[in-house]
């Protein structure tokens, strides 16, 4: 299905605009306080079980931070059928110029957050797109718009070709080219990995990048359009320090236990605002882009 949309709502194409408008999901939401819940944490690929009241200091940081930063915040109501991971709103729905595209998650049990995100998205007005249908799976965490007519996809385990097939003919009408990459086995099916566990955009010419895990097409694909890289501080790769979140006009939200990268971007002219991530984050990795579904830049 194919539906305009009132970009005074929403719009997707830019993950570096000036930040106007997000949906979180908070970890009381998502179940953080929920014995039941926490009990399948260690299945859902959590190290350890998430303490609920540190996360939900943490996530309240994040808020805080994004309130005074002018940002919108709208909230993800809970559900019987979301799971922990759905505190990490941004996986099931990527929002375009021309409506929201409903994801079908490669990770099970996130599947029904699709449903969710398109919930939310009618009651604030926002048309459906399309949607993603098995055989193909798909999690916006392994989409990355490059400019508004080229969508960078990771495949991967969330992200399969039948999944990023789909999404390329609902974008095809509207002159979005679609760009595969490969991502790398890492440790595995079982670990959260995602095209932008690698990349994160900071403005329309600058990345921050995981160089060595990143596939020469990807690379060069950005050289080409002409963006400047920095490089995370290998230390950090595991803390999440890759995973940053830009609200426009050179801030930057990241979590606060990974000084060196943090240190590079401002030595690189950036203001970089951060929050503790140890629980909200890191226990869960899913970092600052992971907990946001931005509806509206610029």
């Amino acid at each position: 299905m194919t539906t305009s949309t009132n970009t005074q709502m929403c719009n997707g194409h830019s993950m570096v605009g000036a930040l106007r408008k997000v949906m979180l999901c908070s970890p009381e939401a998502a179940g953080w306080n929920r014995a039941e819940r926490i009990a399948q944490s260690r299945e859902l690929g959590f190290p350890r079980p998430p303490e609920f009241e540190i996360a939900r200091q943490q996530h309240g940081a994040l808020c805080d931070l994004l309130k005074r930063a002018g940002v919108d915040i709208l909230e993800l109501q809970g559900s019987p059928y979301l799971t922990l991971d759905a505190v990490y709103a941004h996986d099931a729905s990527l929002l375009t110029d021309f409506g929201v595209i409903l994801m079908h998650p490669g990770k099970k049990n996130r599947v029904p957050e699709a449903s969710r995100h398109g919930e939310f998205c009618a009651s604030h007005g926002i048309s459906v797109l399309g949607e993603i249908r098995a055989p193909g799976v798909t999690e916006a965490g392994d989409m990355v718009w490059i400019d508004e007519h080229t969508l960078l996809i990771g495949r991967g385990y969330r992200t399969n070709a039948a999944g990023i097939a789909q999404m390329r003919e609902l974008v095809r009408p509207h002159a979005v080219e679609v760009f595969t990459a490969p991502l790398p086995y890492g440790a595995g099916p079982s670990e959260c990995l995602h095209l932008m566990s690698l990349i994160s955009l900071l403005d329309e010419k600058t990345a921050l990048i995981d160089l060595p895990w990143l596939a020469v097409e990807t690379v060069e694909l950005l050289e080409n359009r002409g963006y400047r890289f920095i490089r995370i501080d290998a230390s950090e790769r595991h803390t999440l320090a890759c995973n940053v979140l830009s609200l426009g006009q050179g801030r930057l939200v990241a979590i606060e236990e990974n000084p060196k990268t943090n240190q590079r971007l401002r030595d690189a002219g950036f203001e970089v605002l951060t929050f503790p991530g140890s629980e909200i984050c890191i226990n869960g990795a899913g970092g600052p882009t992971c907990l946001t579904r931005p509806l509206l830049r610029g």
